[in-house]
């Protein structure tokens, strides 16, 4: 049987460091590059991206919503992108936050997680805010198709922290009352059981700016998880920080970089994207 997607990313994290490249063709990013703000530009753009980061980096993360501006041109282009990026040995994170239940769910997952699909990502980032119970069978179909997912926690916007900080009741009344992104993974954690490996395929997001504590995401609450983290570079975090901010688990980190390296723009685009992955490999001393 063929590597979990843990397996996979567990891998890329070791033999490249912890640095994932954000594909974020905005308006401000095209002109810059001297490309037209459509879904041709959106295209040329994101498979530069790929150029230059495949053998520097082993993560990508297209932002969807950039692609899907331009409506279905922006498909098309985003399924160009996403093929060469998995083509180029690079694991792709499609970073749609896609949440809702039952058959929409089951439609999500299908378009981001099916092999074969036109859109197939290897992971895609989920909201769980309808309920834990909205995302099992999503995760299901991504276990099944040795695919990952990583499901929102505790971002890095601060607009989020009221919500994702909230202290509810402990659901098995077995113990203290627990935060709400705590929750979400402990919850999402239960589909990690049983799979091989040292890191799961289901994960959470947790910004790299935010104070873990305050959410109560704690080294062994996040113990095995692969752990997506917004924040670096322009969001203020360093790659010299990784360690101290995630502690027992800083090496299952995937460190998400757009504007920060993006902006040098394509001539120095790969240069760029080396002299960042490096400085997360030395933190971590990979």
């Amino acid at each position: 049987m063929s590597e979990t997607f843990g397996q996979r990313l567990a891998t890329a994290l070791e033999t490249h460091g912890a640095l994932c490249v954000g594909i974020d063709p905005h308006a401000a990013l095209l002109s810059a590059w001297g490309l037209d703000a459509t879904a041709d530009g959106a295209r040329e753009f994101g498979l530069r991206v790929v150029e230059a980061a495949a053998g520097r980096v082993g993560v990508v993360k297209p932002q969807v919503a950039f692609y899907e501006r331009f409506g279905s041109r922006g498909f098309a282009a985003l399924e160009d992108v996403l093929a060469a990026a998995r083509a180029a040995g690079l694991i792709v994170i499609a970073d749609a936050k896609r949440g809702d239940i039952g058959t929409t769910m089951a439609g999500y997952a299908a378009a981001w997680l099916e092999p074969g699909s036109p859109l197939e990502a290897d992971a895609v980032t989920l909201t769980p805010y309808l309920g834990a119970d909205s995302l099992r069978e999503t995760l299901a179909v991504a276990l099944r198709a040795r695919k990952g997912a990583f499901v929102l926690a505790a971002t890095s916007n601060p607009e989020a922290r009221a919500i994702q900080s909230a202290v509810v009741p402990d659901a098995l009344a077995v113990g203290d009352d627990e935060h709400v992104a705590a929750r979400v993974a402990h919850d999402v954690n239960e589909a990690n059981l049983g799979l091989p490996g040292a890191l799961g395929s289901v994960g959470v997001v947790v910004g790299a700016t935010v104070d873990r504590a305050a959410f109560g995401l704690d080294d062994i609450t996040l113990a095995g998880m692969p752990i997506l983290a917004p924040g670096f570079g322009a969001q203020g975090a360093d790659p010299a920080d990784l360690g101290r901010l995630f502690g027992y688990v800083a090496k299952a980190v995937v460190a998400n970089e757009s504007r920060s390296v993006l902006a040098v723009g394509p001539a120095r685009l790969a240069e760029r994207i080396e002299e960042r992955a490096d400085l997360y490999r030395r933190s971590l001393h990979v």
